[in-house]
C-alpha cells in the first residue's frame, strides 16, 4: 500500500511543539509508516516555498495565523488542527486542557497559602484568554481575586518590548504582597522573574511565579528556577496522528476538539514558599513537606509547634482549609504521583517510601482522590 504524505506545519524552536512531533513520531511507528514533510521554522512562519508545489495526502498544522490559514485552504486536504485559535471552522483539532491547566496553577498558589493573586498573559492568543477565566473562576471558589495584567503589543511573538516591561513592572510594584502570579506559559513567567529582579522584589518571598509548558532548559536556567504546569504534548501530539489516520479511512469524528489533561506541576524554586502570615501554621507546615513521608502523624507535628491539638486544627482550616492530616496525605500523594510519573519503582517500594504502611492502602487511597488507580495513573503520565 502507498504510503501517506503527511505535512506538519509545527515549528521546531519550542519544547511545547517539540512534544507534539514527538507524540506524532510514536503514532506513526505504532501504526502508520508515513511519508513526513516538516521544515524547520519558527512558530507562526512556515517557509514560504515548500508548499505550494507540496502534494501530499493531509496535514498537522497549528494554524494560528492568517497566513497559516491560507496555506491550509488552498491545499485542501485532510487536516487536524493542533491550535487554540480556531481560525478554520468545521476541522478536527486537539489541544491541552487550559482550564484544567490553569487549575492546576491555582491548586498550587492556594497550597502555598496566597491570598493575592495574579496572572499575566498575551491577549492575542485564545490560550491565554481560557487560562486566565479559568484560573479566576477557580479562584472565586476559594472567594479570591485575580489581578490580571496583559501584554499590551498585540502580537503572535513573545517578543516583549521596553515598554512592555516598564508596564509590567509597574503592575507588579502595585500589587498586594505577597502574590503568586500565573504566567500564561513558560516565557512569560521569564518575563516576570526579569521585571521582579529590576523592580527589586523578591522571588518566591514577595513574589511568586508559576509558568505552563515546564519547558526544562529554560526553567532550569531561570533565576530562580521556573514552576510550571506540564502539558501532556505527547498525548496531543499522538491524538492529533490518530485523528488524521481516521480520516484517510473515512471514519466520521463526531466531536471536533479533544482536549487533553496536564500531567502535573513541575515544582521549582520560583514557588517554594509558604504565605502563610501565622509563623506556628507555616512551621507546621514546612515540617510536613520535609518529613510526611517518613510516616509522620498529627502528634509528631505537636511537638514542633507551640499549639493544642485543637487550635493547630482550626488554624489549618481557616489558612489552608484543610486539616494537619489531609496534608500530610496530600504531600505523601503528591510524592507517589512523582514516583509513578518519573521512576519504575513497584508500588511495594514506593508505598515504603512514601510511608505507607501497606500497598493496599496506598492504592485504595490514591484512586479515591484522583480517579484512578496507581497503574492507571502510570501509564497515563507515560
Amino acid at each position: 500500500m502507498k504510503r501517506k504524505r503527511v505535512a506538519l506545519l509545527i515549528e521546531t524552536s519550542n519544547s511545547y511543539a517539540r512534544g507534539l512531533l514527538h507524540g506524532i513520531r510514536t503514532y506513526i511507528r505504532e501504526h502508520q509508516n508515513w511519508s513526513i514533510t516538516i521544515r524547520e521554522h519558527s512558530r507562526g512562519n512556515p517557509d514560504a516555498d515548500w508548499w505550494s508545489n507540496w502534494r501530499g495526502d493531509g496535514i498537522i498544522a497549528r494554524i494560528e495565523n492568517n497566513y497559516i490559514k491560507d496555506i491550509i485552504t488552498r491545499l485542501d486536504l485532510p487536516t487536524i488542527d493542533v491550535s487554540a485559535a480556531g481560525l478554520i471552522e468545521n476541522i478536527p483539532w486537539v489541544e491541552t486542557n487550559d482550564q484544567a491547566i490553569a487549575q492546576q496553577a491555582a491548586d498550587h498558589l492556594i497550597g502555598c497559602g496566597f491570598k493575592n493573586f495574579g496572572y499575566y498573559g498575551d491577549p492575542y492568543f485564545n490560550w491565554s484568554n481560557w487560562r486566565f477565566e479559568a484560573f479566576s473562576e477557580r479562584l472565586s471558589k476559594e472567594n479570591y481575586s485575580c489581578d490580571a495584567h496583559m501584554k499590551s503589543a498585540v502580537s503572535d511573538k513573545a517578543i516583549q518590548s521596553q515598554k512592555d516591561q516598564e508596564q509590567l513592572i509597574e503592575w507588579l510594584r502595585n500589587l498586594r504582597k505577597p502574590v503568586g502570579i500565573m504566567a500564561c506559559y513558560d516565557i512569560y513567567g521569564l518575563h516576570l522573574l526579569e521585571a521582579c529582579r529590576l523592580a527589586d522584589l523578591a522571588v518566591p518571598d514577595q513574589v511568586s511565579i508559576i509558568g505552563v509548558d515546564n519547558d526544562e532548559l529554560l526553567c532550569d536556567l531561570a533565576d530562580p528556577p521556573l514552576s510550571s504546569v506540564i502539558p501532556d504534548t505527547h498525548q496531543t501530539g499522538y491524538v492529533a496522528a490518530a485523528l488524521l489516520d481516521r480520516l484517510f479511512s473515512h471514519q466520521p469524528i463526531q466531536n471536533r476538539a479533544r482536549l487533553i489533561s496536564p500531567i502535573g506541576i513541575a515544582k521549582r524554586l520560583s514557588t517554594d514558599v509558604l504565605a502563610i502570615e501565622d509563623e506556628s501554621v507555616a512551621k507546621a507546615v514546612r515540617f510536613i513537606r520535609n518529613n510526611a513521608c517518613d510516616n509522620i502523624k498529627v502528634n509528631d507535628i505537636l511537638k514542633v509547634v507551640p499549639l493544642s491539638r485543637r487550635a493547630l486544627e482550626g488554624r489549618f482550616r481557616k489558612l489552608l482549609k484543610r486539616t494537619p492530616h489531609e496534608e500530610i496525605l496530600r504531600v505523601k500523594l503528591s510524592r507517589v504521583k512523582q514516583l509513578l510519573r518519573e521512576t519504575d519503582l513497584s508500588l511495594s517500594v514506593i508505598a515504603e517510601r512514601t510511608g505507607f504502611d501497606h500497598v493496599e492502602y496506598l492504592s485504595a487511597m490514591f484512586k479515591r482522590k484522583t480517579g484512578v488507580p496507581p497503574s492507571q495513573y502510570r501509564l497515563n503520565a507515560s
